[in-house]
Order: structure tokens, then C-alpha cells, then sequence
């Protein structure tokens, strides 16, 4: 659905995103995992036609997002990092002027918008202004009109940052529904536990790089299933185990002086921090 070779973009000095190599399976769940700045919305930016590559190429479901651009945007649907609603809108007038832009009839536009709105759980919101509601509920409007038009492939920029829990959970169940009816989902987060909880394969970028890819339990094979947390010389100290009972065998080793011992599973943060050696959710200099 997606495939990228030797993707390139640089903004000056500033190298955002590096010989990108990446395919996207037709009907996964893509997760792009970094921190903010590390590149994942530049990409988005490319795969969607916004932001011409300095380099490489990309393509979506085989059209070339350069030189075939109308092609590429009929078959995918975007919901971007920030909130893009007008405010003084109705939630049916917003799907209905994006439905207008992308040729539905009349006909078509009524059955297609109570469709989406009754998908989404927003059914009963339809006539309230998008500035009344909840930023859950803003998320799940951006959705519903990402989807009007029957894209094969959706892209989803950080959908869930600034959410509470529990409206995060309800992205989530939507983007899992999605996925089981036949979506493409190419996602991308700085949430360690949505892109564990979500994605079939994971693809971890730095400083502009893809620097790991495989399904969470591929990386954290990787570097380990089990993880050891000690406390000493007032220095927290990290090391990585195939199994629970190495891990154990290692913590009955240790000397007394040791303060603090803590084994519990390892997770993506540990296979990024180990690969970078920070932690995802801080910033970097790069353009995002």
C-alpha cells in the first residue's frame, strides 16, 4: 500500500527525513514511532502530496505521490496532527463540505455523512457547532471526513495527542474497527502503549532514520523479553534478558549493596532508549 525508497528531505541544514525505506502492508496497522521532531510528520507530509521529497521516491498503492498526485489522494484520507474544523460549523456541514469537494452527489452525501456520523458514535451530534465539542469528539469528526470518500489507506498523524484516557480508548477501538473491516491504518505516535496496543509492525525513526522495524515482539526479542532495573552508586542501571528466569538468575547474583531491583517486562520505550539512548517522548532539533 505504501512503499518509500531513499526518501529524502532536507530543509536547509537540517536533514528531516534520510533515506526512508519502508513498505506498508494493504490491510496492517503501521506504526511510526518517535519522538516529536524525529520526522514522522514530514513524512505524512510527503506520502500526502503537501511536501515535495528533496530525493527518493513514494509510492501509494502504486501511483507515484510526485508526478501522479490526483491519483494518490483519491486513495487515501488524512487526519492531521492538529485540529483543521472550523469552529462555527455544524458537524454535518463539515462533512458535507468536504463531501461537496470531493464530488458526492446530494443523494450520495446524505446516506454517505449519516453513515460516517452513526459510525463514529456522533450521530446525535450532528447539528451541534464543532467549537461545543469535546476534543475526543473533534478527533472522531476528522475521521468520519477522512473517510467520505472510501479511501483504501488511512494516515493518521498522532491522532490521539492531548486526549484524556479515556477518549484515547475510543480512537483506539475506531481504529481497530477500521483495520478489521479491510483499512490500512499508517499511524504515527510518540505513545509507547498506543503503538504496543495497535500495530501489527512498528518502524522507529531517529533524527530522520528509520533505525528499527518489526512487530513489537519482534523488537523487544530483540532485546530482550525481561528487563532488570537496579539501583546503584545512585544510578538506575538497565540490562536486558531472553527470559524471566535468566533475568531472575541474574538478580540472585547481584551483590548486597545493591538498593533497588526491579524485573518486569521490557517494552518499545526500552528497545528505543537502547537504541538511541533517550526516550521518546523528548523533542529533537529536526523538523517534525
Amino acid at each position: 500500500m505504501i512503499v518509500t525508497r531513499n526518501l529524502t528531505k532536507v530543509y536547509g541544514d537540517i536533514r528531516a527525513v534520510e533515506d526512508l525505506n519502508l513498505e506498508v502492508r494493504p490491510g496492517e496497522i503501521f506504526g511510526f514511532l518517535g519522538p516529536n521532531g524525529a520526522g514522522k510528520t514530514t513524512t505524512i507530509r510527503i506520502l500526502t502530496t503537501l511536501t515535495k521529497p528533496t530525493s527518493g521516491n513514494a509510492w501509494i498503492g502504486g501511483f507515484d505521490v510526485v508526478s501522479q498526485p490526483q491519483e494518490v489522494k483519491k486513495m487515501f484520507g488524512v487526519v492531521q496532527q492538529h485540529l483543521s474544523l472550523d469552529r462555527e460549523l455544524t458537524v454535518w456541514e463539515v462533512m458535507e463540505l468536504h463531501a461537496r469537494l470531493h464530488g458526492l452527489g446530494s443523494r450520495e452525501r446524505r446516506k454517505r455523512i449519516a453513515e460516517l456520523l452513526d459510525y463514529v458514535g456522533l450521530a446525535k451530534q450532528a447539528e451541534r457547532r464543532i467549537g461545543e465539542l469535546s476534543g475526543g469528539m473533534k478527533r472522531r469528526v476528522m475521521v468520519a471526513r477522512a473517510l467520505i470518500h472510501h479511501p483504501r489507506l488511512l494516515l493518521l498523524d498522532e491522532p490521539t495527542v492531548g486526549l484524556d484516557a479515556q477518549a484515547r480508548r475510543r480512537i483506539w477501538e475506531l481504529i481497530r474497527r477500521l483495520n478489521s473491516e479491510g483499512a490500512t491504518i499508517f499511524l504515527t505516535t510518540h505513545y509507547i502503549e498506543e503503538a504496543e496496543a495497535l500495530c501489527h509492525r512498528v518502524g522507529i525513526i531517529h533524527r530522520g532514520r528509520l533505525i528499527a522495524l518489526g512487530s513489537p515482539l519482534e523488537l523487544r526479542l530483540r532485546l530482550g523479553l525481561a528487563a532488570v532495573e537496579t539501583l546503584l552508586d545512585d544510578r538506575v542501571h538497565y540490562r536486558y534478558f531472553p527470559s524471566k528466569e535468566e533475568a531472575t538468575a541474574y538478580v540472585q547474583s547481584l551483590p548486597p549493596e545493591v538498593k533497588m531491583i526491579v524485573v518486569r517486562d521490557s517494552n518499545l520505550e526500552d528497545v528505543f532508549v537502547e537504541l538511541t539512548g533517550r526516550k521518546v517522548e523528548d523533542g529533537e532539533d529536526t523538523e517534525g
